[in-house]
């Protein structure tokens, strides 16, 4: 749906060496009634989903750890954040893509996702819109030992910790990561069976 409050929008290529950055200018309605010219960097990476894997028998959740250079860069020591499990939608559904990724980064065979959130990560900068999922995993579904693709050249560690000591984490700032903090908060403001309440 177009919006009244735009027009005379341009578009100029910046770069397309692995996504898309383009900058755009376009005029503005402001809520006084003056129109102003604006201008934005775009970037378009695609859409994303994300999932939080846990297990109620054992109070585990499963998260990966990957060495991210755009944190390194920001403050992060030694670049390596803990984080849900997530992937880049190619041209498959968010659905199917997290159960792709799943398999890819942690190797557990999941079927069944709960979609929670959908959610755009950084709207002043990036056209991205994550797709947050839940699933319960068993033991029984583990079918490799993960660690993501070769060829993409991820080299992903496969973390399975007790929800109490990921929490714990979450509180303390070892997890940064915002798409992670989200869904540890929704499995503890929807208590999945994780958190003894007691």
């Amino acid at each position: 749906m177009a919006s009244n409050r735009l027009k005379n929008i341009k578009s100029t290529l910046l770069s397309d060496n692995y996504y898309i950055l383009k900058k755009l200018s376009f005029d503005y309605l402001m809520s006084n009634g003056t129109w102003v010219n604006q201008m934005r960097e775009v970037y378009d990476r695609g859409d994303g989903a994300g999932i939080l894997l846990y297990n109620t028998e054992k109070q585990t959740v499963i998260l990966t750890k990957q060495f991210r250079m755009p944190t390194y860069q920001n403050d992060n020591e030694d670049g390596f954040l803990v984080e849900i499990t997530a992937g880049m939608l190619d041209k498959d559904n968010p659905e199917d893509c997290i159960i792709r990724e799943t398999e890819e980064e942690v190797g557990y065979r999941i079927n069944k996702v709960t979609k929670v959130y959908e959610a755009y990560t950084s709207p002043g900068v990036m056209t991205e819109k994550m797709h947050f999922f839940i699933a319960e995993y068993t033991d029984d579904m583990k079918v490799s030992e993960g660690g993501g693709v070769e060829t993409e050249t991820e080299d992903i560690e496969v973390l399975e910790l007790p929800v109490e000591e990921a929490i714990e984490m979450l509180n303390n700032g070892e997890i940064q990561d915002m798409r992670t903090i989200v869904l540890l908060q929704y499995a503890i403001i929807n208590n999945l069976g994780l958190i003894n309440r007691n």
